[in-house]
């Protein structure tokens, strides 16, 4: 999401943001760089991520060497859960990102981070996006979320409460662990995408990790510089669809305008805590200027 975008697309670009991937213009070094990336990750992902991302990955086929043709991904996901991949020349609009959300198209970049980038990256990828994102999109339920996220954006908008509902996308979508009877899964693309934080999210001592709250999340401010301070825990994707398709969310941004922002680092008193953070990365971060982590 990016409000501060302009409102007509850019040259060659469709009325909806949209672009050919042009998949034949990737180079060999550009595939190489995807299966280095995609090799490593699925390495360690086994025992870490979701069943439902794991599941994703091998439907998809995303196994395969090479970056993925949208129009082949697209039809297999079609398939299974009615969404499709469309690229953008790179961040949209709100609106539009909303609009395409809503339905059940999901916007990706097309160009690939250099070998050098494996490790930090300032702005998301093709492998952010497709490998990050598309795998959960296979799953019914997730997919279900995303499409009641997107219609929820297209609503808020005229409620002035993107920020607040930008702040669930980033501790869900992005940033989210899931519990499962085998102990918490990293869901959330920015995580899955990223191999220091694949291990910072579940391993380290230093970030919080509580348990979902909407009302909360709509509240809690968050860091795009570092690794997240907090994780939020949701019980499984159907608590996270039920509570997002099925709550006035009105109320809720009315409350949170008049309550104070959370810092990231926070735990407040009604908090489900499932780890208490030491906070010790944060505090070296601010101290040493690290650059950000790989998206």
């Amino acid at each position: 999401m990016a409000s501060d975008l302009p409102t007509t697309p850019p040259p060659g670009a469709a009325a909806d943001w949209t672009v050919p991937q042009d998949w034949a213009s990737y180079t060999a070094a550009d595939h190489a760089t995807w299966d280095t990336l995609f090799a490593r990750q699925v390495q360690m992902l086994h025992d870490r991520a979701a069943p439902e991302f794991l599941a994703g990955v091998d439907m998809l086929r995303l196994s395969r060497p090479g970056i993925p043709d949208f129009a082949e991904l697209s039809d297999r996901l079609h398939r299974a859960t009615g969404w499709q991949v469309v690229a953008v020349p790179g961040l949209v609009p709100d609106a539009v990102f909303f609009d395409h959300l809503a339905n059940r198209r999901f916007v990706a970049g097309r160009f690939i981070r250099r070998p050098d980038q494996l490790d930090y990256l300032s702005e998301p990828d093709v492998f952010h996006d497709v490998f990050g994102h598309v795998p959960l999109l296979a799953d019914p339920v997730f997919a279900d979320y995303m499409q009641a996220y997107g219609e929820g954006g297209l609503r808020a908008q005229g409620m002035d409460a993107l920020t607040n509902l930008a702040r669930l996308y980033w501790y869900t979508v992005e940033f989210g662990l899931v519990h499962t009877p085998q102990g918490l899964r990293i869901y959330g693309a920015g995580i899955v995408s990223s191999h220091g934080e694949s291990l910072f999210a579940l391993d380290d001592p230093s970030p919080n990790r509580l348990g979902f709250d909407l009302a909360r999340l709509l509240r809690t401010d968050y860091r795009i510089d570092a690794y997240q301070q907090s994780y939020f825990v949701i019980d499984s994707f159907a608590q996270l669809l039920d509570q997002t398709r099925n709550t006035d969310f009105a109320p809720l941004y009315a409350a949170a305008a008049g309550a104070p922002v959370l810092a990231p680092e926070t735990v407040i008193p009604q908090d489900r805590v499932w780890h208490r953070g030491n906070q010790a990365y944060a505090r070296q971060n601010r101290t040493t200027a690290q650059p950000q982590p790989a998206v």
